[in-house]
């Protein structure tokens, strides 16, 4: 069976979260041939993979969605010949734009058969006309050139999208709706094949925040960008076969926005409790610090902001408390900059950035650990806390009231709860653990036993085995428990002897990303001899 994992902005780029879920995944089914397409920005990132990829991640396709050709400057255009949509075509991209139901086959096939130009369909005739009559409408009380540059700004990326080369698989496993599920369900629409929907966090009600907060779009603009990305998470809830969940109120949200009850699976995150067994304490020059640790990206969605100006707070009544920030700050450079900046200026003492860490080296020294997030799912961070015994104070987001509280399972609080960006709340919630040990052990201890009982890696291994073997028997193919197996020596033995006797070697693929490096040597051996040929 070969699984297509379509993710955006996240694995292999990026360590924690999402990225290490699916690496997990990957790693958890080494009977499962994967193969990852993933998104991001530009070409500065590629091949710059965080992670060492496992052995049945056989490849790696990237899009990228900077990659457009109306945006390289002032080149000469190339010369086409000029085309128009058929009555059907328009009728489709007019409903598109209009938020309308959409016939997505013909966009699908306007851009994958007919060869169309991102570039000239966004600067042509059509496009203009079926803007225009939106405009006319619905935003006649704004200026035409602003709404018309804006129109174009927001399908750019969605038409560039829909020009992708999706490879085959049996399976589409689609991390997130938003680009990432255009992809899955155009995918099933051409290789007929099945399409798993798998949401963290719930990706349009996570775009909207981050818009509402936004400096870059203004006004009526905020909503034409929210309905694009509610539209196309509709396609992907539409399209998909099963879509899973993390918790129950994520649930709800998704039905909220156009998903089929009936399609739905809550799954909840799973950790290798252990991976954090045995883990080093605190050494005797530990002992005269209490430690808050924060596992996590530096980022704004992190809001790492509010958490150094909280402790700053903290520190004034508890003196040896010192805040260990653990985690990569190459993300956003900027970002990074103004945390290092906002600690200089407070004039606070004992903030520790450490970048990208293991955490097994670290989580065992800390007292209670920190997310005071703007926006989550079920942070696996939390998971790795409590798997440590160590209590969390976490901003209500996500999935994190039922972590730290559970749903009537008689443990125990494992944590305090605050409001988001709530600076006097989490400062409060320092001191309060910082304080008191008996209260930080008895918390760090129902934090254990909740995510010992309902989230073990094995558990949610064993949901996904009996998704993935269910698609399987829908389609016909053979489940096997037996590890996926690259190339072996003897057959990577034979392939070059065949090769020997072969006049001309053909490869189908322009790109192959990622390979396990017998393949890289095949084609290696076929370029040297000459052999290789365009397919």
């Amino acid at each position: 069976m070969k699984v297509c994992i379509v993710a955006e902005g996240c694995y292999p780029y990026v360590v924690g979260g999402v990225s290490g879920w699916i690496n997990s995944m990957i790693k958890s089914f080494p009977n499962i041939e994967f193969i990852l397409l993933t998104i991001v920005a530009n070409r500065s990132v590629r091949g710059k993979f965080v992670y060492e990829l496992p052995e049945n991640l056989t490849q790696v396709y990237e899009l990228y969605l900077e990659d457009c050709e109306w945006e390289e400057g002032e080149r000469e255009r190339k010369v086409r010949k000029r085309f128009h949509l058929s009555k059907k075509e328009r009728t489709e991209l007019t409903n598109l734009v209009m938020n309308r139901k959409i016939e997505w086959g013909v966009i699908f096939d306007l851009f994958q058969r007919k060869g169309v130009s991102v570039d000239d369909l966004l600067m042509g005739p059509d496009f203009f006309q079926i803007v225009r009559e939106c405009y006319k409408r619905q935003y006649a009380n704004i200026v035409f050139s602003d709404f018309l540059w804006t129109m174009r700004s927001i399908y750019l990326p969605l038409f560039w999208t829909l020009k992708m080369k999706v490879p085959q698989a049996d399976l589409y496993h689609c991390v997130a709706t938003g680009y990432a599920g255009v992809l899955g369900s155009m995918a099933k629409h051409f290789h007929n094949s099945s399409l798993l929907i798998s949401e963290h966090g719930i990706y349009t009600r996570e775009r909207e925040e981050e818009l509402i907060k936004a400096n870059w779009v203004k006004g009526v603009y905020k909503n034409i960008w929210i309905e694009q990305f509610k539209k196309m998470s509709l396609l992907a809830y539409q399209k998909a076969d099963t879509v899973t969940c993390l918790y129950e109120r994520a649930k709800l949200l998704q039905i909220d926005l156009g998903c089929p009850p009936e399609k739905i699976r809550v799954t909840p995150n799973g950790i290798n409790m252990a991976n954090l067994t045995d883990i080093p304490g605190k050494t005797r020059e530990d002992e005269q610090w209490i430690n808050a640790g924060a596992v996590l990206r530096v980022a704004p969605i992190k809001d790492v902001k509010t958490m150094i100006q909280a402790f700053a707070f903290a520190k004034e009544k508890v003196p040896n408390l010192k805040l260990w920030i653990m985690g990569p700050t190459d993300e956003d450079k900027k970002y990074a900059q103004e945390c290092f900046d906002l600690v200089k200026a407070l004039n606070v003492s004992d903030v520790e950035f450490t970048g990208r860490i293991n955490v097994r080296d670290y989580l065992g020294k800390m007292d209670f650990t920190l997310l005071t997030s703007i926006s989550e799912g079920q942070p696996l961070t939390i998971l790795e806390s409590f798997a440590a015994h160590k209590p969390v104070v976490a901003t209500d987001v996500g999935n994190c009231r039922e972590l730290l509280f559970g749903v009537n399972d008689g443990f125990g609080d494992s944590g305090i709860l605050t409001h988001i960006m709530n600076i006097e709340e989490i400062a409060e919630a320092m001191v309060t653990l910082a304080w008191h040990k008996e209260l930080r052990e008895q918390m760090g201890e129902a934090g254990y036993k909740r995510v010992k009982q309902f989230y073990r890696i094995e558990q949610m291994k064993e949901v996904y085995r009996n998704i993935y073997k269910e698609f399987a028997d829908q389609q016909q193919i053979e489940w096997t428990e037996k590890p996926f197996e690259i190339i072996s020596d003897e057959n990577f033995e034979k392939a070059l002897q065949i090769m020997g006797e072969c006049e001309a070697v053909l490869c189908p693929l322009t790109d192959f990303g990622t390979m396990n490096e017998k393949n890289k040597k095949l084609l290696a051996k076929a370029k040297e001899t000459g052999k290789l040929r365009e397919s």
